[in-house]
């Protein structure tokens, strides 16, 4: 336990200073890292990381998918967009598939290419909220994150002491049907409360629609059970109890991820249609 906490000290820290430079490179950077870290995860998971030259591939575009936005805030390079390097990625890894056709199954090509849109499309999200919402883009973010995230502790909390029905015991054995209705109330609680915070004391200029916000809160955290259930069974058919160890005690990037992986592009169309905050 103190191996935990000292990781997510030194995590949430970490987040604050990141957030702090949403508006530079240091943010673009950081996601690039997590995609492509999230990305390296799960190809190890599944076998895929022997594959070194399509890896590279898959990592090049998720690296260029983060970091192009840098480019785009000073309007230059804007017409390197994802319809290009989009196809080129499709096209390289199609290239070595044609490549490389005896060694392996058409299955693999089209699984790299679907695990590394379906990742970085929902990073990218967090990216659009801050580029497209520049006067509450760093709360949509926080907002986004707290909902993936603090449904699990609600859970493991609200089931310790009440959880008594297994959710689903095959997938993840720890988890209980109290457990997650107490998780997804507690969600939009606490989701409610950092909006307050927000609202009283950091932006006062922004209209949060405070009912949506709890709603959007228990949402959020039936819709990150989802993802952190995928990724559970990826796991249980691999053979494997973490992602990676690159938090003590709290696993990889895909053990912390896994459910901002549904949460982020949700809460993007969310506020993107005005519902969290009216613009």
């Amino acid at each position: 336990m103190r191996t935990r906490i000292i990781s997510a000290a030194v995590a949430i820290a970490f987040a604050i200073f990141v957030l702090a430079l949403a508006h530079t490179w240091v943010f673009n950077l950081t996601l690039a890292a997590i995609a492509v870290g999230a990305l390296y995860e799960l190809f190890k998971a599944l076998g895929l990381i022997k594959y070194r030259a399509e890896c590279a591939v898959c990592f090049a575009f998720a690296s260029v998918d983060m970091l192009i936005g840098m480019v785009y805030r000073k309007d230059f390079f804007t017409f390197f967009n994802v319809k290009i390097y989009g196809l080129l990625f499709v096209t390289g890894i199609l290239l070595l598939y044609l490549k490389n056709r005896n060694s392996y199954a058409f299955s693999l090509p089209f699984t790299l290419i679907g695990i590394t849109l379906i990742i970085c499309y929902s990073f990218h999200t967090l990216l659009w909220m801050v580029d497209d919402y520049e006067s509450f883009g760093v709360f949509a973010v926080v907002l986004t994150l707290a909902g993936a995230w603090l449904a699990d502790s609600g859970a493991y909390f609200v089931g310790t002491f009440f959880g008594k029905n297994k959710l689903c015991p095959e997938i993840s054995p720890k988890k209980t049907i109290e457990g997650v209705v107490g998780g997804t109330v507690v969600n939009g609680v606490l989701l409610l409360i950092i909006s307050g915070v927000y609202t009283a004391f950091i932006n006062k200029d922004v209209e949060v629609r405070f009912g949506v916000v709890f709603i959007a809160g228990m949402l959020c955290a039936i819709v990150g059970l989802v993802g952190d259930l995928a990724a559970s069974e990826i796991k249980r058919q691999a053979g494997i109890k973490d992602y990676g160890n690159i938090m003590p005690g709290h696993g990889g990037i895909m053990d912390r991820f896994d459910s901002v992986l549904t949460v982020a592009p949700f809460m993007y169309w969310l506020i993107s249609q005005g519902w969290i905050v009216k613009f």
